[in-house]
């Protein structure tokens, strides 16, 4: 919502002043901002844990999976990248394919990419497609004895060039982790709280489509230290049964929950997702326009204010 944006900077001050605690004391805020947040997902998607980072919330996302399916294996895409946790590196191809490489519970999928990749534009449906190529990854775990917990995928896919998913790639690609068992875990991290316009998620551009965990980071306190994971009651439920709770000190603090009640504010009352739909068509117009007169612009895409240009030679 903007640097030091002040009814940002008033929630903090204001709360600060009163009290800022760790969340095994009850408060407030805490429950007032779930209960917002829920108004912004789908229903079923009702449980909150609250964290510090991205990084965190991706980190517990891996848990509750694991925890719920009783299973170890993740299917990513190639290029990802999900956060800077040891658990984390060893799902970023991004990061892993320059560190100790791939570990045998990953498994790496092609990026649904429709100018660069496998199945392209012309293609009579990129979406089943590469949700194939999911499909044989589960299939090849299956024979040697894998069993897979999660699909872990950005909504959409920004390290690995501001990628859009073909239209019913997350559906198809549900059905197949949810036959083996799995969950589809969608990293809402730097796509999320609006910046596509047309939605406040980005998983919502595939539609009529429910993603089994959410995870929010970055923009939800706006620069301040504030994350999420959303989750089903059963997803949450087999998480309780182990009887370990799960507890973070700072994690939905009163200060930080006072700050990501006053983001949502701000970004109803300045008409955000409005505006990223209006400004960002404005700049995919103009870059497309200089796209018709620079050979080197290979493709323009993108959906609000989450654009890529590639750049070819």
């Amino acid at each position: 919502v903007g640097h030091c944006h002040s009814d940002i900077v008033k929630a903090a001050h204001e709360q600060n002043e009163l009290l800022n605690t760790n969340s095994r004391y009850l408060h407030d805020n805490l429950v007032d901002y779930a209960d917002r947040l829920s108004k912004t997902l789908p229903e079923k998607l009702c449980i909150f844990y609250f964290l510090n980072s991205g990084s965190e919330a991706n980190d517990l996302a891996l848990r509750l999976a694991r925890q719920y399916t009783k299973h170890e294996d993740v299917i990513v895409l190639d290029h990802a990248y999900h956060g800077h946790l040891t658990s984390l590196i060893d799902i970023s191809p991004y990061k892993f394919r320059n560190l100790e490489g791939q570990k045998e519970w990953v498994h790496v999928a092609p990026v649904p990419d429709t100018y660069r990749g496998l199945y392209r534009e012309d293609h009579e449906d990129s979406g089943a497609a590469y949700a194939d190529e999911v499909k044989n990854l589960i299939e090849h775990a299956h024979k040697r004895g894998r069993k897979i917990a999660a699909f872990f995928v950005e909504s959409l896919p920004s390290v690995g060039g501001q990628i859009i998913p073909p239209a019913g790639y997350f559906q198809k690609v549900a059905e197949h982790v949810h036959k083996a068992g799995g969950v589809f875990i969608a990293d809402e991290i730097q796509v999320g709280f609006g910046r596509v316009g047309k939605h406040f998620w980005a998983f919502q551009l595939q539609g009529d489509f429910i993603p089994d965990i959410v995870t929010m980071g970055k923009p939800i306190g706006n620069g301040h230290p504030l994350a999420c994971v959303a989750t089903t009651k059963e997803i949450a439920e087999a998480f309780a049964a182990t009887g370990v709770e799960y507890f973070n000190t700072f994690g939905g603090n009163p200060v930080s929950c006072a700050i990501g009640l006053a983001v949502l504010d701000v970004i109803e009352k300045e008409h955000l997702q409005a505006h990223a739909t209006e400004v960002g068509n404005f700049l995919m117009k103009i870059l497309k326009e200089q796209q018709v007169k620079h050979p080197i612009i290979g493709d323009v895409r993108g959906c609000g204010l989450f654009i890529g240009v590639d750049l070819i030679k």
